[in-house]
């Protein structure tokens, strides 16, 4: 692990339980266990996350940044984006982390830099928009997470309930349209509630080959 001397541990790990005993949505660990072991080997200039709740993801990742690295977060609950705002002075990563307030589907087409990594753990019916987006900011080489991929199971299994129908619809979207680009490598791993990662190939001219997407709100 890279050096840690600038992050308070004991805070982080605080910030951990009572997100869990609120039932706040975080990285599972061994879903982050994964993701650490690719962002220690590729030491990350930028992140993009889309999705930070309290904080909690961006400040693991930021441990694994390369030297002056940064990331950039993106929530639009205003209770969520306070506390995270806390937590990173907590952990004393405030320097490494810039936090876009607001709705990721606006805030994303207005955003110009490239990224080495992308973490997608956000609105799952707006995957398949957030996916252009992502690949339209990537660097070559760069890797796009997309948590909660197999959504409890139900992404691989006839479920078809009204509530989840939208979500489930576009998580089997993205997964089609991240396997089938002949830009990008792509594996689905059974690990926390699923995890798709999507590695940008060599040598590839980077644009978004991903039609007008429509979702339902």
């Amino acid at each position: 692990m890279e050096d840690d001397k600038n992050m308070n541990e004991l805070e982080l790990e605080k910030i951990k339980e009572k997100a869990l005993e609120n039932h706040i949505p975080i990285i599972m660990d061994d879903t982050l266990e994964v993701i650490a072991k690719i962002l220690t080997e590729k030491k990350p200039k930028r992140i993009l996350e889309i999705g930070a709740a309290v904080g909690y993801s961006a400040m693991c990742f930021s441990k694994y940044l390369a030297e002056d690295g940064l990331i950039d977060t993106i929530e639009r609950d205003e209770e969520r984006i306070e506390e995270a705002k806390q937590n990173f002075k907590k952990v004393e990563v405030e320097n490494k982390i810039n936090l876009y307030e607001g709705d990721a589907v606006e805030i994303l087409p207005t955003l110009s830099e490239k990224y080495d990594v992308v973490f997608i753990d956000a609105a799952k019916g707006k995957y398949p928009f957030f996916l252009k987006e992502a690949i339209r900011m990537l660097n070559q080489d760069g890797i796009i997470f997309a948590d909660n991929i197999l959504y409890k199971g139900y992404v691989m299994s006839d479920y078809n309930k009204h509530k989840q129908r939208t979500a489930v619809r576009n998580l089997r979207e993205y997964i089609k349209e991240t396997t089938e680009n002949p830009n990008l490598e792509t594996e689905i791993l059974e690990v926390g509630d699923g995890l798709a990662i999507s590695k940008m190939k060599s040598n590839t001219k980077i644009e978004s080959s991903i039609c007008n997407i429509e979702f339902d709100y």
